[in-house]
């Protein structure tokens, strides 16, 4: 500090309350800025025709069947935000030990994409690979011997990614953390003339507290057998990170991810400063409900936190943010 103070002088010479005291002086000097280009939107679908169901533990977030989806998204289209990620709540009937749905080409994900294509070509559409929405033990791959296979999953995740991007997802992100997933994915897409398709990696997620309420919104959360230690990344480590990061992008990811987002911001700047590549981060469930339960209770300013938390992660590096309050903090920046 001693030294950075030398290089640019003292007070009361310099006096940096002058670059504050303006807006158009504050908007000069800025370092960062967000906008809706910033912005991806997660979705959650449901089976059915029937109208859309509130997620009780993510106050203003819904379930949206496919015969509502198209006005839902709507008004992401208007507000340019460029892409949005979906997540289907599969019935329990359809669940079984191997994730067999997964692979279906006609399950709600590939049905969704497919509709959303035919009236937005232009949006973007961000598919999950994992089998945790599939599988009845709420694990992301099957189970051989009483533990989670790499492997055996990784097959499985890779089946899954083709039958997605035939379907019309633009970007497969497997969320699911086995290990090689993003080479053999790679293989199986490139095998399958699906060149163009990317992948954003969640290469480095979390085994996070911050994950409950998307169970909740996926129907999943009494599903879990276990917990997902033995293959999600330990809160406690950070160097650990750049290997996971590293080894995906060997394997082909165009993009990477950090999940979750703001109690890993640390993780998101390490990221970005290291490999200057496409980052990303999940503004999770948990972080949602959290500022939006205090919003609801008059605790929080929602025309002042929304925005500050999602400039958080364009100050740490990211080049976008996936956050359920992608339509609002949209409509927010554009009123200004």
């Amino acid at each position: 500090m001693t030294q950075l103070s030398s290089a640019f002088g003292t007070y009361p010479a310099v006096r940096l309350r002058r670059n504050r005291a303006d807006d158009w002086t504050r908007r000069l000097v800025a370092e960062n800025s967000l906008s809706s280009d910033d912005l991806i939107w997660p979705i959650f679908l449901k089976e059915g025709s029937g109208k859309s169901e509130a997620v009780s533990s993510m106050p203003g977030q819904v379930r949206v069947s496919l015969n509502e989806l198209t006005d839902h998204v709507g008004r992401a289209v208007e507000l340019g935000i460029p892409a949005i990620a979906l997540f289907p709540a599969t019935p329990v009937e359809k669940k079984d030990s191997e994730g067999s749905e997964a692979v279906n080409p006609d399950n709600l994900m590939c049905s969704a994409a497919r509709v959303l294509k035919s009236t937005y070509p232009a949006l973007g559409l961000i598919g999950d690979v994992a089998l945790d929405p599939y599988t009845d033990h709420g694990h992301d791959g099957v189970i051989r011997g009483g533990q989670v296979a790499n492997d055996e999953s990784i097959e499985v995740l890779a089946r899954q990614a083709v039958i997605q991007a035939q379907a019309g997802i633009d970007t497969i992100a497997p969320s699911d953390m086995m290990d090689g997933r993003i080479g053999q994915i790679r293989a199986a897409l490139d095998h399958a003339g699906l060149i163009d398709t990317r992948l954003m990696s969640y290469a480095a997620k979390y085994a996070s507290g911050f994950y409950g309420p998307f169970r909740d919104a996926l129907g999943s959360s009494g599903a879990l057998k276990g917990d997902k230690r033995t293959y999600q990344m330990d809160p406690a480590n950070s160097d650990e990170a750049l290997r996971e990061v590293a080894l995906d992008l060997r394997e082909g990811a165009d993009m990477v991810m950090v999940k979750p987002g703001m109690p890993y911001l640390d993780i998101i700047q390490r990221v970005k400063t290291t490999f200057a590549v496409p980052t990303f981060a999940y503004q999770v469930s948990g972080e949602y409900s959290m500022i939006k339960g205090a919003i609801d209770h008059g605790w929080l300013d929602p025309d002042k936190v929304i925005l500050e938390a999602l400039m958080a992660f364009k100050r740490a590096g990211c080049s976008g943010i996936l956050t359920y309050f992608a339509v609002e903090a949209a409509a927010r920046l554009k009123r200004g």
